[in-house]
């Protein structure tokens, strides 16, 4: 299935270098603290989170569907710390061998993909034994009246305006009913100043597999 959003795909290229520099770096940085061996990265987009794999990680597959940034993420690749390949692919259908990572990384993915369920129990069926599923994510509000407008903008232009995109997705929950433990869970606000906007709140965490 092809995935094709050239012009949300120049947008997002823009904003995610200024939210790099509004602090959103310093959480990719936490993502893929300690990891090890080799990692998936699913919806990699244009590559911000590759300047942060730690030395300790040998190798990363970068899964992105959307051809204009997978062109962004090859180009971030040849500068990257670690060892990086890239691939075509959607959550819903990685192109990875059973139990082969040890680790998966879910960074501003699980918001767009069209079914959270089936995009985590690939994740699940791709990590081997003991491994983590590390996750960044924007999330449903834990406020009633921004909930609300996550509800509305959810309703009317944003999946539209931003290639799917919802923000009223319970994904913590999500990852808890695919099977998974969470072990580290931080919930915060971006940005940190200003008016919260429906995409404000996020999590940043770790899971396993019991």
């Amino acid at each position: 299935m092809a995935v094709s959003h050239p012009i949300f795909a120049r947008v997002f290229a823009r904003a995610s270098v200024a939210m790099d520099r509004a602090g959103a770096a310093a959480h990719r940085r936490r993502l893929v603290a300690g990891l090890r061996g080799r990692v998936v990265e699913v919806g990699a987009g244009n590559g911000r989170n590759l300047p942060h794999y730690p030395s300790t990680v040998t190798g990363v597959l970068a899964v992105e569907p959307e051809p204009r940034l997978r062109a962004a993420l090859r180009a971030a690749a040849l500068d990257a710390p670690v060892p990086v390949s890239v691939a075509a692919g959607l959550a819903e259908a990685l192109p990875v061998a059973d139990a082969s990572a040890e680790a998966v990384v879910l960074s501003l993915v699980l918001c767009s993909v069209p079914d959270q369920a089936v995009a985590l129990r690939e994740a699940r069926r791709v990590l081997r034994p003991g491994g983590q599923l590390r996750f960044y994510e924007h999330v449903v509000a834990e406020t009633p009246g921004l909930r609300r407008a996550q509800r509305v903008a959810d309703a009317t232009l944003w999946p539209l305006c931003c290639a799917g995109c919802h923000t009223a997705r319970d994904t913590v929950a999500a990852i808890r009913a695919a099977g998974f433990t969470v072990v580290e869970l931080d919930r915060f606000r971006f940005p940190p100043t200003g008016v919260p906007g429906p995409a404000s709140p996020h999590v940043l965490g770790t899971a396993v597999l019991p």
